[in-house]
């Protein structure tokens, strides 16, 4: 166990993100999408939903801020879902401020989603449950590790 480590990263989804570069996104997809066909690096966490692995995805990975938008979900076809409103939430909880999310046409997610660095399969059931996450660079505190 280590000790400040939110309990849903494991240690191959912690090298994941560590591995990580700035500008690279990881993909965090619903039960129904086929993860496993367009994944270079997939990892399996089927007992969660996306919002519980965004909510601990974020306690650890900054978001890109050289953009306005660097998080992008999949929009359904006509509708505003409340999934959607639970991005905005956990995305304003790891960040500590409000950041507008891009809602993104199904086709254009499946291309993101083939590109990005990885994707994390979840057991979220709710359609269109589906977001990208762009990794952004971790800036010098003003106390060094020594």
């Amino acid at each position: 166990m280590l000790k400040n480590i939110h309990p849903l990263l494991t240690s191959q989804l912690l090298s994941v993100l560590a591995d990580m570069g700035h500008g690279n996104e990881i993909a965090i997809v619903d039960a129904n999408f086929p993860a496993a066909a367009c994944a270079e690096r997939l990892i399996d966490m089927p007992g969660l939903t996306v919002t519980q692995i965004v909510d601990a995805v974020l306690t650890v990975l900054p978001l890109d801020d050289f953009v306005d938008q660097p998080v992008s979900y999949m929009r359904a076809p006509g509708e505003a879902l409340p999934i959607y409103d639970e991005f905005s939430a956990s995305v304003e909880k790891g960040e500590g401020r409000a950041i507008e999310l891009a809602g993104i046409d199904p086709s254009a997610f499946y291309e993101r989603a083939k590109g990005a660095f990885a994707v994390i399969a979840s057991g979220e059931r709710r359609l269109y449950g589906n977001v990208l996450l762009r990794k952004g660079v971790v800036r010098p505190c003003a106390r060094a590790f020594l």
